[in-house]
């Protein structure tokens, strides 16, 4: 399984389709956050199966913060990541990851992509589609092969 993951996407829709080019031939996306509004869009325009939080611009929307899911046999901590102040630092998150037993955390928040693998968990941060703070617009992709995981970030 091919997993598109995006995130800070802001309302920009011009980055939003140039990140979906990117991801058109994964089997799911997973979004991360900020903007809510803009996964309507990418599941009106591009039809993909699509899982998604809140972040912390998206105020008023019911989706929830953080999702708990099992795909192909994983454990995945679904999160924005503000809760846990990841433009700090990593460290409550990598508590809330052992807490819940995930092999694999997605989260955003940052602007900045990043993928780090530590004490037997994934955590991978596609950075932001749209408003990067490195100058460099990111998603990334997750594959899912026989139990064994690569990740990697493109750059739109």
């Amino acid at each position: 399984m091919k997993i598109g993951l995006i995130s800070d996407t802001h309302g920009y829709i011009n980055y939003i389709n140039k990140a979906m080019e990117k991801l058109n031939n994964t089997d799911m996306i997973i979004h991360l956050g900020d903007n809510v509004k803009d996964v309507k869009y990418i599941k009106l325009k591009y039809k993909n199966k699509i899982i998604n939080v809140k972040g912390n611009c998206d105020i008023t929307c019911t989706v929830a913060s953080e999702k708990i899911e099992i795909i192909e046999n994983k454990r995945f901590l679904i999160t924005h990541g503000h809760k846990y102040n990841v433009k700090r630092d990593l460290l409550n998150l990598k508590y809330k990851a052992v807490e819940c037993r995930a092999d694999i955390v997605l989260f955003g928040h940052t602007h900045v992509a990043d993928i780090t693998y530590e004490n037997g968990i994934w955590f991978i941060n596609p950075g932001s589609a749209s408003l990067p703070r490195n100058r460099i617009n990111t998603v990334a992709v997750l594959e899912l092969n026989d139990n064994k995981i690569n990740s990697y970030i493109i750059d739109i």
